[in-house]
């Protein structure tokens, strides 16, 4: 979808088709990719988020109430070209994808390593359990810093520019 639109996007899935927003950022944002070499089951992952949330129903709505904060924060951000904020966001929300479950090892390893190289934030993507991760830099240096970090563990690692 993002290929199909282009740059970056804002997602909602409604009770009727999708919403999908184009985001005008205001300034370059710097990121790296990374894969961990590893596919999972989709439904696998969402059927056992699934099951926490309906054997721990407060913990679930405790946990997404502060998911839906950090999403309102960082698209304010985004639109702010506030990079430093949005991967602190970044970060809040890696930590509340590794309460739901749905990081691992690897993808905690490579968004650990691209921290300690000088991403300001990082966080893994898509179904989680495997898949990528992307981390956000703040200048040019610092994106080779955590490319060249990334491309020594993961079996492949990208870097671009959304403008």
């Amino acid at each position: 979808t993002a290929a199909t639109y282009g740059g970056v996007l804002s997602f909602c899935r409604t009770d009727g088709d999708p919403t999908f927003k184009i985001k005008k950022l205001p300034s370059p944002c710097r990121i790296v990719y990374a894969s961990t070499g590893i596919t999972s089951s989709t439904t696998k992952v969402v059927g056992d988020v699934r099951s926490k949330k309906e054997k721990d129903p407060k913990w679930f709505d405790k946990l997404l109430k502060e998911y839906v904060k950090v999403y309102e924060e960082a698209d304010k951000a985004l639109d702010a070209g506030d990079w430093k904020k949005v991967g602190e966001l970044a970060n809040q929300n890696h930590k509340l994808l590794q309460d739901l479950t749905v990081s691992c090892k690897e993808l905690d390893d490579l968004v650990k390593a691209a921290r300690d190289a000088g991403a300001v934030g990082a966080k893994m993507a898509g179904t989680g359990r495997g898949g990528l991760m992307w981390a956000i830099c703040l200048d040019e240096k610092s994106q080779d810093n955590v490319f060249e970090a990334l491309s020594k563990i993961a079996p492949q690692a990208w870097k671009t520019e959304f403008a």
